[in-house]
């Protein structure tokens, strides 16, 4: 049904502060922390990518001095080689050293060859060539050095070839001139391969590889550049946003834990404890919060001030029972004033009816002072009126204030004890009165029984039995009346 539902702002109400605090310091900082980590791993991937081409331009720049190198070494091979060779093979090698003399940063060490490989003449030391392939006129060849720590550079030319070396000290000086932390680099072909920079078992750092082509491609170099990545440490930072959730959830639920929810909690349990009349021990130390510590003050201000009016109330209510005592003494001494009163004129009446009326009068006023005396003996314990006493002490006055013929009545009682108000204990005592009057003026010697027996909590049964109930005077006047007067009081 819609009126069992239950809105998410109820279910919200009923949850734990520190929970409360939870949920609003999740929704206020758990979004920002979610923004910044996105932020920083976007940040990380730009920065590693930044990083990958700051490598590739470094290993880039590494094999482009090392092809600058051989390239240079080339063509200042094939320019002396050519010249050479233009002017016979007969001090061919000698004319090729005076023209690469002057070139600066060229390898003087080559060798001059036939077309078909055959050495001419040599000028410093290259070691074995022979494995080394032929070339035809205008074309170059790099390979590793076969027999040398080195790059060999065959050239052809219009009547031969010329073969160089570039020593590994050369290769070395060009890749460490290249801008950039280049870490490795080795030169390799389909047969070997030369270490340029770095050692075989260096492994210190983590080193991005990447291949590039030199000499035409017929040479390929291996440059290892440092990998220099964003670090696990650096990823951790980004989870700050998170941790500084973490933290302030815990040190929230900490603080509202100890400085509001455990004192409001031994406050509450004192403020239950209390009972009216007892002392109210408030706890001394609440915390640093002075807010808690002014309410425990009220608390205690608003106690004392419940105290000061119950008392003033128990004080008032003490004075309000002996003014109802005081006025319900009163009114059964006036009553007996009344019946004494009523009892001295009838003793001196003049005729029989006259003291007969006297004496009804005095014993319905005397019916009536026994029940403000027994409503004033139970006051204190406001139960009402024991009807068990009323009634005892109505029958005992009946019969002492019974006429002479009458005297040896019989007033029999069964009662059980029972409470009523003050009304229903005048109706009873006039209906009591009004019966036993009848049966001692009508049949003084026949006895009356008199029950009241309990039927519940709340009601019980009165029962009179007597002879002259069950009379059948027809319409005798006297009958009559009292059969009507019997009727409402019952009523």
């Amino acid at each position: 049904m819609p009126g069992d539902r239950v809105t998410l702002a109820e279910r919200f109400g009923r949850l734990p502060t520190a929970t409360k605090l939870l949920l609003i310091l999740t929704a206020a900082i758990l979004p920002i922390g979610i923004a910044l980590a996105w932020t920083g791993e976007a940040g990380v991937r730009e920065a590693n990518n930044a990083l990958q081409g700051r490598a590739d331009d470094q290993s880039k720049a590494a094999a482009q001095a090392i092809e600058s190198l051989i390239a240079r070494n080339a063509l200042a091979l094939r320019i002396g080689a050519n010249g050479a060779l233009s002017g016979g093979t007969s001090g061919a090698c000698d004319r090729a050293r005076s023209a690469l003399s002057i070139a600066p940063a060229i390898s003087q060490n080559f060798e001059i060859e036939s077309l078909d490989g055959q050495p001419i003449c040599a000028a410093g030391s290259i070691g074995a060539t022979g494995s080394l392939p032929l070339v035809a006129p205008g074309d170059i060849r790099v390979r590793v050095a076969p027999a040398e720590d080195a790059v060999a550079i065959r050239v052809g030319t219009a009547n031969g070839m010329a073969t160089s070396i570039i020593s590994l000290p050369e290769l070395r000086a060009a890749a460490l001139e290249a801008p950039g932390d280049v870490g490795s680099l080795i030169l390799h072909d389909d047969a070997r391969e030369l270490r340029v920079l770095g050692s075989a078992g260096a492994a210190n750092s983590p080193v991005r590889f990447s291949e590039r082509q030199v000499g035409k491609g017929t040479l390929l170099a291996r440059v290892g550049v440092a990998d220099q990545r964003i670090t696990t440490v650096d990823r951790l930072l980004l989870l700050l946003p998170f941790l500084m959730w973490v933290l302030a959830a815990l040190v929230t639920w900490l603080v509202v834990s100890r400085v509001l929810i455990r004192p409001l909690k031994r406050l509450q349990r004192a403020v239950l404890h209390y009972h009216p009349g007892s002392a109210l021990d408030l706890p001394r130390k609440l915390g640093p919060a002075t807010e808690i510590q002014a309410l425990r003050d009220a608390f205690g201000r608003a106690i004392a001030r419940v105290d000061q009016s119950e008392q003033e109330m128990a004080a008032a209510l003490d004075g309000q029972r002996r003014l109802v005592r005081e006025v319900h003494h009163r009114v059964k001494n006036n009553l007996q004033v009344i019946a004494s009163l009523l009892n001295i004129h009838g003793r001196g009446a003049d005729t029989a009816d006259a003291r007969a009326a006297y004496a009804g009068i005095s014993r319905r006023v005397g019916a009536l002072s026994i029940v403000h005396r027994n409503h004033f003996a139970e006051m204190e314990d406001n139960r009402g009126i024991a009807l068990r006493p009323l009634l005892s002490e109505l029958a005992a006055e009946l019969r002492a204030g019974a006429p002479e013929s009458a005297r040896k009545l019989a007033i029999d009682l069964d009662i059980d004890t029972v409470y009523t108000t003050q009304d229903a204990a005048v109706a009873v005592a006039f209906l009591i009165t009004e019966i036993v009057e009848f049966a001692m003026l009508s049949c003084p010697a026949d006895p009356i029984e008199i029950s009241l027996r309990r039927t519940s909590d709340l009601t019980a049964r009165l029962t009179l039995s007597s002879q002259v109930l069950n009379a059948d005077d027809g319409e005798e006047p006297g009958k009559v009346q009292f059969e009507r007067i019997v009727g409402g009081l019952a009523k």
